[in-house]
């Protein structure tokens, strides 16, 4: 596992932005076979979207050739909802880059057969050549997409009940209001992340802390399920100061050193 620390939050979102640009244009510079993303929703990736924008619009890298997967989605909301992951991602991100609209799969929470539905994402992301690379968040609690705890690390996508913890912290979105949060949501698996060439994970902001202590220097438990990348080979989480408050210092020296070294 590699970990990146960057002094604020907007620069850990713009290292993030440059390495999903940087590893789609190196893709095609090699092959013309799409670039294979997975993609998060949520407050964490809003500067590394506001950049990826940017770039496209100045000409620092094209989605054309892109098909991207998002890892989640509410179950029954409708699709317009504003605070549908559909609604996320389109104004976020979709709305503003290159990138075909055939090419953008989200799960559909209103399918009428939820686990079929959930089957044929796992069998489009095989069929597309599999993720180059997975962008998530990671959730108080140390979960990955929504794999709370306790989730199996060996999991595919699937309906997920979600827990109090992450009613309470999604409330937010909707008017404070944890009755008003869906109960179900469909996930990507532990496994599903798993399988993508590179793990890319954000983290910011002191409340991430704990869980990025315990997914670092704790061990891997499906308690905490993003801590499953400490059996990635080419695994990255990328951290704000905040969010790395809680490593012990010689962690943190270590990790600065590393990247100090790559550098040279």
């Amino acid at each position: 596992m590699k970990v990146i620390i960057r002094d604020n939050g907007k620069e850990a979102s713009l290292w993030v932005a440059h390495r999903i640009a940087d590893a789609i244009n190196a893709k095609a510079k090699v092959s013309d076979k799409p670039f294979v993303i997975g993609f998060c929703t949520g407050s964490t990736p809003l500067d590394t979207y506001a950049e990826l924008i940017r770039m496209v619009k100045a000409g620092e890298v094209s989605f054309k050739n892109v098909i991207s997967f998002n890892m989640d989605e509410y179950v029954g909301i409708p699709v317009d909802h504003p605070e549908s992951y559909h609604s996320f991602m389109y104004h976020n991100l979709f709305d503003h880059i290159d990138e075909p609209k055939e090419n953008i799969h989200i799960l559909d929470g209103n399918a009428p057969d939820l686990a079929a539905e959930c089957e044929s994402y796992e069998r489009k992301i095989v069929e597309a050549g599999g993720f180059d690379l997975f962008f998530g968040g990671i959730g108080e609690d140390g979960h990955i997409a929504f794999n709370e705890p306790f989730s199996s690390l060996q999991s595919r996508t699937r309906v997920v009940t979600l827990t109090e913890d992450t009613l309470r912290v999604n409330s937010r979105f909707f008017g404070n209001d944890m009755n008003k949060v869906p109960k179900q949501a469909m996930s990507v698996g532990v496994a599903t992340v798993l399988s993508a060439k590179e793990v890319v994970i954000l983290a910011l902001g002191p409340k991430k802390a704990r869980a990025i202590k315990e997914s670092i220097e704790g061990p891997m438990s499906h308690m905490v399920t993003v801590s499953a990348l400490q059996n990635h080979p080419d695994g990255i989480i990328v951290l704000d100061d905040d969010a790395a408050g809680e490593l012990k210092v010689n962690s943190y020296r270590y990790f600065k050193a590393v990247e100090a070294a790559e550098a040279r």
